[in-house]
């Protein structure tokens, strides 16, 4: 079904404006398969706060262009499915690589960060940054350890020297 010049216009705008706010893109070959593995993947990545969209490839540039996604404009080529992280930056690399694992012929081709145009490869390290709650709770742990471990120092001393008097005493008791 073509689409008419208004259509064009509404798909390149909703594109855009998901692209503007999003932390991270991904696109990826969808060639082979079929409408109930793309709609499974859809439901997966609503469920992740990732916005997945088909778009036809000039379009796609058309959208891409001002912003900090245009680094994948050179690599539009082919039926191409877009997925963009709007809660996190590894949202869509969580949803995309663990269907990509389940079908073969789903292929990973660009990834974007930042205005950077990464390796396919490194789709596994861009899934493994931590959601914001857990990066908090890193921080939270790696600033509370030094107090911690400044009050178990502090309590190590009275502690030592009950342990000594109870050993003078039994001691004393012993003879």
């Amino acid at each position: 079904m073509a689409l008419n010049f208004a259509q064009k216009e509404a798909i390149v705008a909703e594109v855009a404006e998901v692209a503007k706010s999003a932390y991270s893109a991904i696109g990826a070959e969808y060639r082979g398969l079929t409408v109930e593995q793309i709609t499974k993947l859809r439901v997966e990545a609503r469920k992740s706060g990732v916005y997945v969209r088909v778009v036809k490839n000039t379009l796609a540039r058309r959208a891409l262009e001002d912003t900090d996604f245009a680094c994948m404009r050179d690599g539009l080529t082919g039926p191409m499915i877009l997925a963009f992280s709007q809660e996190d930056p590894g949202a869509a690399a969580r949803v995309v690589e663990a269907f990509a694992k389940e079908h073969d012929k789903f292929q990973v081709r660009l990834i974007a960060l930042g205005g950077k145009l990464l390796d396919p490869s490194d789709i596994g390290a861009l899934a493994k940054m931590p959601t914001y709650d857990q990066a908090v709770s890193m921080l939270m742990s790696v600033m509370k350890a030094p107090v911690q471990k400044l009050a178990a120092t502090i309590n190590e001393v009275p502690g030592k020297l009950v342990r000594t008097i109870a050993a003078v005493r039994d001691a004393k008791e012993a003879a």
